[in-house]
């Protein structure tokens, strides 16, 4: 089995734990997923299977969008509600400073992450150094928001959805806003509601996901691998020109049934067989291979 399956993540579960019943259920050790997601989030969480492993970085390092809900008035150590409560202040604001307050937060940000995060420093992870009670320095990290959206004020609670790139702490975004608008926040809720071209419509809970193994459909919700690359332009390598192409070779524009012009396109074999994704070489007069797969797709 090749593929992206989309898993609607349930709160509780970490992406790993995902991976690990999805094994399960797929009888399948070849499993990675493409992001990791907090216990206490839910959503979209594409999981690649087979030759789609091979996704798992270029699917992790796309554009994000999540809902999330964010309390003011009170700060926990892990800066979400799961956490120890450290902090409280009383909040007056309105609703007219909380809009403006947001639109600060668009743009080019540095982020500290959060002690309470996978990040890795000298080697251990830092919700390890957080749960020995030790606090250790952290550089700053540069990410972009594209958009908040504001969906609801009912304060002490702001219901956002955000858009932004891969390594925001949405968590530690809800701390930030709440201190610049001096009263505390930390974050209540949080849904990822659309990564790597997937939005929750796309995606199954594992519950389902085993139910319609059970009743053998696992193919209508089993996304090819060349799903990803849908917007590239696609060709056909030539009958005479298939053994290069078995063997990974660069390809010229004599070799492919169609000549492109784009600097990315999607390769094929005539049978279906996707060979992957080739990049063009202006020095060498060539498409080279940027992503090869070698699996069914007959897209």
């Amino acid at each position: 089995m090749d593929g992206i399956i989309v898993v609607n993540k349930e709160q509780g579960f970490t992406s790993h734990d995902v991976v690990a019943k999805l094994r399960g259920i797929l009888k399948t050790k070849k499993i990675g997923h493409t992001g990791t997601l907090d216990p206490m989030a839910t959503g979209v969480l594409p999981v690649c299977i087979g030759a789609g492993t091979k996704l798992c970085d270029r699917m992790t390092d796309t554009k994000k969008i999540y809902r999330a809900k964010m309390i003011l008035g009170k700060a926990y150590d892990t800066e979400d509600v799961t956490g120890t409560l450290i902090d409280e202040a009383d909040v007056n604001v309105t609703e007219e400073e909380i809009k403006d307050c947001l639109s600060t937060f668009v743009g080019e940000l540095s982020q500290l992450p959060p002690m309470y995060s996978a990040v890795k420093i000298d080697g251990k992870k830092l919700y390890e150094y957080a749960r020995a009670g030790k606090e250790v320095e952290r550089k700053p990290r540069n990410i972009t928001v594209y958009e908040i959206e504001t969906e609801a004020i009912e304060i002490p609670y702001v219901t956002m959805k955000i858009t932004c790139s891969k390594g925001t702490y949405i968590r530690t975004l809800c701390k930030d806003i709440g201190e610049k608008l001096g009263c505390f926040g930390a974050m209540a809720e949080l849904e990822r509601v659309y990564t790597a071209g997937f939005s929750i419509e796309d995606a199954y809970t594992l519950s389902e996901i085993e139910k319609l193994r059970d009743e053998e459909k696992l193919t209508d919700i089993l996304y090819p691998v060349d799903s990803f690359y849908k917007n590239l332009p696609k060709t056909v390598v030539k009958q005479d020109s298939v053994k290069l192409a078995d063997n990974g070779n660069q390809l010229k524009a004599d070799n492919l049934e169609n000549d492109l012009e784009e600097d990315l396109i999607r390769v094929y074999r005539a049978d279906g067989l996707f060979y992957g994704v080739y990049k063009k070489d202006e020095v060498k007069k060539a498409y080279v291979p940027d992503q090869l797969f070698f699996c069914e797709c007959n897209s």
